[in-house]
């Protein structure tokens, strides 16, 4: 098999409900349909024909989602079952054997694996840690070459919460401009900002814009594995046939409850709930980092559910991680998994009550291993 094992993924699924606190969810503590949904709109679910549906997504859920980028339709949009399947449909829509792939890091890495088990070149560029993450636009330059076919960026960021300013992201167009590059942008924390104000999507930036949006982070609703693809209605209608051969559909349900949770007020109501959630704990843990400044590094996210951080300790961050997990019931993820030993991600967007409680075993754990 030319597919390399997805450490992330892997692991938080081996054991991400075996341990009693798990710190290693990217995203909000999940809404239950009775605290999303009024008595009626559940009522309503129990009439629903539990049959396939239209394949590319409802047409008025396809409103919905078209509705949050200006100039599109619902012949721009393919709903997928997560936002996973829209990487995977999106990367063999768009990409041949030999093609280089110039992929944003640290980031969530499913399309650095597809790229080279479809025979691409992966490359790639950084956001840089002493300048707050921003990203290395020089190098990014030098990595695009001819046989560059398409940029990746992730927006707000996975892990670090960074957010692309604007002339940021004009430069990550020109450079794609230059060499008629596609940019894949994953937009999935869009609505997860600390400021409220909600970042400014790639489309409409360029004509060769994919953008990845789905349910899972920023509105809480992980459990209804619905995404989107959006972008120009051709490649859609491409990235559609290859959906075809993978899951055909999301489910019925997640059509409908999607479409509830992307109606303007309940957009609100969601992010507005996830933004205070995230500011009120993002306060605890820089408190408790304080404490730890001799052996922390960390910038605070803009946006996300997760704190990124470098440790100066004698460990290897999986060693670290599977320590935590075995010894003191807490999982958090491996900066291994990125790429980056010497470094942890820790959610932010559990309940308080939970969020306190992990972060009392961890200062047991560092004192009692480390002696800090």
């Amino acid at each position: 098999m030319n597919l390399r094992i997805f450490e992330l993924e892997r692991f938080q699924s081996l054991y991400e409900n075996t341990v009693p606190y798990n710190l290693t969810e990217s995203g909000f503590h999940p809404f239950t349909l009775k605290e999303l949904l009024s008595t009626a709109e559940i009522e309503a679910l129990t009439d629903t024909v539990l049959g396939y549906g239209q394949t590319n997504g409802s047409i008025l859920l396809r409103k919905r989602i078209a509705a949050l980028y200006k100039g599109y339709n619902e012949d721009n949009v393919l709903v997928t079952n997560g936002s996973s399947e829209a990487n995977f449909v999106a990367c063999h829509s768009l990409l041949k054997k030999g093609d280089e792939v110039v992929i944003m890091v640290p980031n969530y890495m499913q399309v650095w694996g597809i790229a080279e088990e479809m025979g691409c070149l992966p490359k790639a560029f950084h956001l840089i840690e002493k300048n707050g993450w921003s990203v290395d636009l020089d190098e990014l330059q030098s990595q695009v070459s001819s046989k560059a076919k398409m940029i990746t960026v992730c927006n707000p960021n996975n892990p670090t919460g960074y957010i692309l300013t604007d002339l940021e992201m004009k430069e990550i167009v020109r450079i794609a401009e230059r060499v008629g590059a596609w940019i894949l942008a994953d937009e999935i924390y869009r609505g997860a900002e600390l400021s409220g104000e909600e970042t400014k999507s790639f489309i409409g930036m360029y004509d060769k814009v994919l953008v990845n949006g789905g349910l899972s982070k920023a509105y809480a609703l992980p459990g209804l594995r619905l995404g989107w693809l959006a972008g120009d209605i051709k490649t859609i209608a491409d990235a559609w046939a290859y959906h075809d051969y993978t899951s055909i559909t999301a489910g019925i349900l997640s059509h409908t409850v999607g479409e509830i949770a992307l109606r303007p007020e309940m957009r609100t109501k969601i992010f507005d709930r996830n933004r205070s959630m995230l500011r009120e704990n993002l306060k605890i843990v820089e408190e408790w980092i304080s404490k730890y400044r001799h052996i922390i590094r960390f910038t605070p996210p803009q946006g996300g559910g997760m704190a990124f951080m470098h440790y100066s300790l004698d460990i290897n961050s999986t060693d670290l991680s599977d320590w935590l997990r075995k010894e003191k019931g807490i999982f958090i993820v491996a900066g291994d998994w990125y790429g980056m030993d010497n470094y942890v991600r820790i959610g932010i967007g559990a309940e308080k009550e939970y969020l306190l409680a992990g972060i009392d075993i961890l200062t047991k754990a560092l004192q009692e291993r480390f002696g800090v």
